[in-house]
């Protein structure tokens, strides 16, 4: 078994706090939030596991009596700009993209699938980047280390947004510093029902995560966060569905089954991590251990502007306390 080495803890050993969450799928309230935790819980990190992008574009239609839009099953009309600049601002907190256009275009987002699609990726990648903006003007000069990664639901074309600040580091796929903490990312999950950008299988999965994990220190201590949960966990139990994606009940009950990653399962039991920071699962929120490594699923309340979280103060090697929170 490839351990990192627990060495005696000492009276010297510096106390640190880390504030992790993941999968708030567009919903801007969610990440004002997150950035906020580090002056609400006094931590010295911020991670953010993945699944950063929504889902949807709103289009502001242009009328000669101002912008038109539906937006969660009513028709709204914006008459001037203080309540044009409120009704992106509430598009925004719900996880959804405002997209002003005229009449005509809107008749080829319409009309034309790749059209739309080629619009929601240009302007889903400018709202990362305006996050990421934001990001580095409310941490800078903080001395707060900002973690960002992409999840399956993200494109890969956000990858080069999540690198466009100086603040923010994207640990995907890399091993990067944090005091005396090698933090490893991974945004593959393997293969879902609903065929989500990054994925692949569990065999492909374990060799990229083995290829980075190699590279690290066994000497010190490592956080991994790995956007998928390992299986059999208990962070991984999700609604069980059909070929046709419909939810599986027995006795008026939704049946639940886990879906998690045997690769993330196989690499956490060899390498053994101080720390394994998942997210994936929305309902499996919680916190295992797997042989030495605390392994924590925040789960994830987006759609409530709930942000759901983990508390996790390190000291030296060792893990001193940690704790679930939602605000």
């Amino acid at each position: 078994m490839w351990l990192f080495n627990r060495k005696q803890r000492t009276s010297n050993d510096e106390t640190v706090r880390l504030f992790y969450s993941s999968d708030i799928h567009g919903s801007e309230r969610c990440w004002l939030k997150f950035l906020n935790a580090a002056q609400f819980y006094g931590a010295q990190a911020l991670v953010m596991g993945g699944d950063l992008t929504g889902k949807m574009l709103v289009p502001l239609v242009e009328t000669p009596h101002g912008y038109r839009a539906s937006f969660l099953g009513q028709e709204t009309l914006a008459r001037d700009d203080a309540e044009l600049a409120t009704l992106e601002k509430n598009i925004r907190f719900n996880g959804f993209y405002p997209y002003r256009c005229a009449p005509d275009e809107y008749h080829r987002l319409e009309a034309e699938p790749g059209y739309l699609d080629q619009v929601f990726r240009r302007v889903m990648i400018d709202a990362v980047r305006r996050w990421i903006a934001l990001a580095e003007e409310r941490l800078a000069g903080s001395n707060v280390a900002c973690f960002v990664m992409a999840g399956n639901d993200d494109e890969p074309a956000l990858d080069d947004a999540l690198r466009s600040g100086s603040v923010v580091r994207n640990p995907d796929g890399c091993v990067l510093e944090w005091g005396r903490y090698q933090i490893l990312g991974e945004s593959w999950v393997p293969p879902t029902p609903w065929r989500s950008p990054r994925e692949m299988s569990e065999a492909d999965l374990e060799r990229r995560i083995r290829a980075v994990a190699d590279r690290l220190d066994r000497d010190r201590p490592a956080i991994f966060v790995l956007h998928s949960p390992p299986y059999r966990s208990t962070l991984d139990d999700a609604p069980k569905v059909r070929d046709d994606l419909t939810v599986v009940t027995e006795g008026g009950q939704v049946v639940m089954a886990p879906v998690g990653s045997t690769a993330v399962r196989r690499v956490i039991e060899e390498f053994q991590p101080l720390l394994a920071l998942h997210g994936h699962i929305h309902e499996s929120r919680g916190a295992v251990r797997i042989g030495r490594t605390l392994c924590i699923n925040p789960g994830s309340a987006y759609g409530e502007g709930v942000l759901h979280g983990a508390l996790i103060t390190l000291e030296g090697d060792r893990i001193r306390a940690h704790q679930l929170v939602s605000g």
